[in-house]
């Protein structure tokens, strides 16, 4: 790739073939062949840019979505979130794409994100599509889709490819031509002695995206390891969270949620209080958490907490995974000046711990 080539994310929509319309509900549950039906993603370490040089890595934009196994099998497709769990009904505008596969049976790596005007990941807008499962998900999926950012290809007509090297998977993946509205192969750019990497970061924070990954280009796919091979590079700092109660607001927010009561796991796998949240949020993204909390007697955190929180705080089962950006720790293991980001469909609350 020459230096002065425009490293801009691609724009799913305007030029590509459009899928067929979703169907009106979910297609069946089905597991593709090739790997198991379990399997669980590839993650990234957090880290810097390689420092070795380019010329071992590749780059891709870091998306900023829920993570996503697609399987096709037999024409038909099942998607499972990073967490384990069945979401294939929550985006049934994904449905058609065994079509663009013409017949054959795949898993896929990829990213479900809603996309703003200009074409670029927006994790507030996936906010109103993350839980949703009644009725309303065929008037949304019709006013508010999401697109499915493909980025690796573990298993093709029942056979898996998690130990060929990362280029071998990219090269098949990219002969698949998967391409329309609603879903997409992301880019990659292989590293050179000009410095990619740079220019890759560099194009991220133009665009607003997340961060870039760094990929070593013969890496194989290790299910769940989060090891050297695979480095995000983050251009803000974000954190998952486990949210364990509440605090009432003020003004506006009286009678209601003006602050979430955080949470991650410590070494000893203990639930420890990390702060609290009251910024970052919209009125609808209050009223969308609401029901999701399941109020409990007593505070679902190991340590001790300070009065100030305990004396009005609401406590909650600690089930629900949401995402803050915020400065730093403080010494005493809180979130310094954090700002609500949403709910993360995709992560279990015993994976959460604090994120280098």
């Amino acid at each position: 790739m020459a230096a002065a080539e425009p490293l801009a994310p691609r724009r799913v929509g305007p030029g590509q073939t459009r899928a067929a319309e979703p169907a009106g509900r979910p297609l069946p549950v089905v597991t593709a062949d090739g790997v198991p039906e379990d399997l669980p993603p590839m993650l990234a370490a957090v880290g810097d840019l390689p420092a070795e040089g380019d010329l071992r890595w590749g780059y891709e934009f870091k998306w900023d979505g829920v993570r996503a196994l697609a399987h096709v099998r037999s024409g038909r497709l099942r998607l499972r979130a990073r967490s384990g769990n069945d979401v294939t009904a929550r985006y049934p505008e994904l449905g058609p794409l065994p079509a663009a596969l013409a017949g054959r049976d795949a898993v896929v790596d990829g990213e479900v994100v809603a996309l703003d005007a200009r074409g670029r990941p927006d994790f507030g807008l996936l906010q109103g599509r993350m839980h949703r499962t009644g009725p309303e998900v065929a008037r949304l999926a019709a006013t508010a889709p999401v697109s499915y950012l493909v980025f690796d290809l573990l298993a093709l007509d029942g056979e898996s490819l998690l130990g060929l090297p990362y280029t071998a998977r990219r090269d098949r993946l990219d002969a698949l031509g998967l391409g329309s509205d609603r879903w997409v192969t992301t880019p990659w750019f292989r590293g050179d002695a000009a410095g990619v990497g740079q220019q890759v970061q560099g194009a991220s924070r133009e665009n607003g995206l997340e961060g870039v990954v760094a990929k070593r280009l013969d890496s194989v796919y290790r299910p769940g390891g989060r090891g050297p091979d695979w480095r995000k590079v983050k251009n803000f700092r974000t954190q998952s969270v486990v949210v364990g109660g509440w605090r009432p607001g003020a003004g506006r927010r009286a009678g209601g949620i003006g602050s979430l009561l955080l949470g991650v796991h410590d070494e000893d796998g203990r639930l420890v209080f990390a702060g609290h949240v009251g910024t970052g949020f919209t009125a609808r993204a209050l009223a969308d958490l609401e029901p999701l909390l399941t109020p409990r007697a007593s505070a679902p955190f190991a340590d001790a907490l300070p009065r100030e929180v305990t004396r009005d705080a609401h406590w909650v089962e600690p089930t629900l995974v949401g995402e803050v950006v915020f400065t730093e720790w403080t010494r005493e293991g809180r979130l310094r000046h954090p700002s609500w980001r949403g709910l993360r469909a995709d992560q279990a609350p015993a994976d959460v711990v604090v994120e280098p």
